[in-house]
């Protein structure tokens, strides 16, 4: 008698990190034994890849367990990743929860699950651990336009503000000879774009003696990719090797995104960065003469403890002055067992909120007029697979949005196009000019 498949759901929070390593955990179930179904089809078994960055983020990942185990009474509930990391017994009580795995255990997933669903017990089996050594390889296949590969796992850098140290482990990567095999695995499933990823990715080659130049003038000899993206890279770890590099060689993504975090020195002294915002405008205007119409992209946490009003008009209208392209914002989260946390002079919720939605305005307009100065400009765009209100969405190499009348036919296809006009607050209009 033919046994019937369990039905596996995958869901993951937060960074492109994770959406490998869900896709890499995937592919360990055996399809005899496994059918991995959407999150909304009534699985058997859910697995959720969580991140713990901020309160936010553990907030959203204790809503989607719950969600999971209302939307399907009875099915098996695997928590993985940082929030399972740092926070394994809050997760354990969570009625409903049936496995806890931690940093180690991710990517031997099947095989716990296997056991434990053969032996169910209503004690949830938590196996969470407090770091790791070893570098598990991750890329994602299926599902997105672009796969994301992971080079490099944890971070050795220690700012007051961060717990991801305490969840990731050390920094540490595999030999480029193994990041060239996996980009050639993605190559041969037909993906055009590999979109490069890592805790602290820059920092690539700590392991192996090895750089994150040399990596990226090997990766850009793999036939089939056409396109390759850094998801960021530190301040520091930017250098005028690797921007030449990017400058003269197509396949590599004229985007650059890159944490800032304050444009104050007083508080990036407090956040225990590894540089002062001299160095941010350097790379910004150096970027800029290579490149002109490179995409240049900052995070930025705003409401850190100490951070008074003028540090914070300083840090505004040093943005203001620069040519970047677009912000991520991030109030800042107080995260235990970091330095930060203990800091005296907490902001305000409302304060926070303030700030926030200022350097949000800040951030449209930067982008805006970023897609003004692309208006007639040619690019190569990458279209994505699906269909929404008549138009096919992609991304130019400089990662602005675009869209153009749908076309099946370019689905999944990297295109040259002219940019003709903005369209909203974040898309312009294309037309194919080949």
């Amino acid at each position: 008698m033919k046994s019937i498949k369990k039905k596996v759901a995958f869901h993951t929070l937060g960074c492109k990190l994770n959406f490998a390593e869900t896709s890499t955990i995937a592919r360990e179930f055996p399809e005899d034994a496994f059918e991995t179904v959407a999150t909304g089809a009534g699985a058997d078994i859910y697995v959720i890849n969580t991140c713990s960055v901020t309160d936010a983020a553990d907030k959203k990942c204790r809503q989607a367990i719950r969600r999971f185990i209302n939307m399907s009474p009875g099915a098996f509930i695997v928590v993985t990743g940082c929030y399972a990391q740092l926070n394994p017994q809050e997760i354990s009580a969570i009625p409903g929860v049936d496995l806890v795995l931690g940093t180690n255990e991710k990517f031997n997933i099947a095989s716990y699950i296997s056991d434990a669903v053969k032996n169910r017990q209503t004690a949830v089996h938590s196996c969470a651990l407090t770091g790791s050594d070893a570098f598990n390889p991750s890329f994602s296949i299926g599902g997105r336009t672009r796969s994301f590969l992971k080079v490099q796992d944890g971070c050795d850098y220690r700012c007051s503000y961060c717990t991801i140290p305490f969840a990731r482990g050390a920094s540490r990567n595999p030999p480029v000879a193994d990041l060239l095999a996996q980009a050639t695995a993605i190559a041969q499933n037909g993906v055009k774009e590999i979109v490069i990823t890592g805790v602290n990715t820059g920092d690539f080659g700590k392991s192996t003696d090895e750089s994150f130049e040399k990596l990226l003038t090997e990766l850009v000899s793999v036939e089939g990719i056409e396109r390759f993206r850094i998801s960021s890279i530190e301040p520091n770890l930017l250098t005028d090797e690797i921007i030449d590099l990017i400058a003269v060689n197509k396949k590599l993504l004229p985007h650059f995104h890159i944490p800032m975090q304050s444009g104050s020195d007083r508080i990036l002294e407090l956040m225990k960065r590894r540089y002062h915002r001299s160095r941010f405008e350097m790379l910004v205007y150096r970027i800029c003469e290579k490149i002109p119409l490179a995409g240049i992209g900052a995070d930025i946490i705003t409401g850190f403890p100490g951070e008074t009003d003028g540090d914070f008009a300083d840090s505004l209208s040093f943005l203001e002055t620069l040519p970047i392209s677009y912000l991520h914002v991030f109030p800042f989260s107080e995260r235990p067992g970091t330095a930060a946390g203990s800091f005296p002079g907490k902001i305000p919720f409302t304060e926070k909120e303030r700030r926030s939605k200022a350097l949000h305005e800040l951030s449209l307009r930067k982008h805006n007029r970023f897609m003004e100065l692309n208006t007639g400009e040619s690019t190569e765009v990458l279209f994505e697979k699906t269909r929404k209100d008549g138009y096919l969405f992609g991304f130019s190499s400089n990662y602005i949005k675009t869209k153009h009348p749908w076309q099946p036919k370019l689905a999944g296809m990297v295109r040259k196009a002219r940019m003709t006009e903005v369209s909203g607050a974040d898309t312009m209009l294309i037309e194919l000019i080949d």
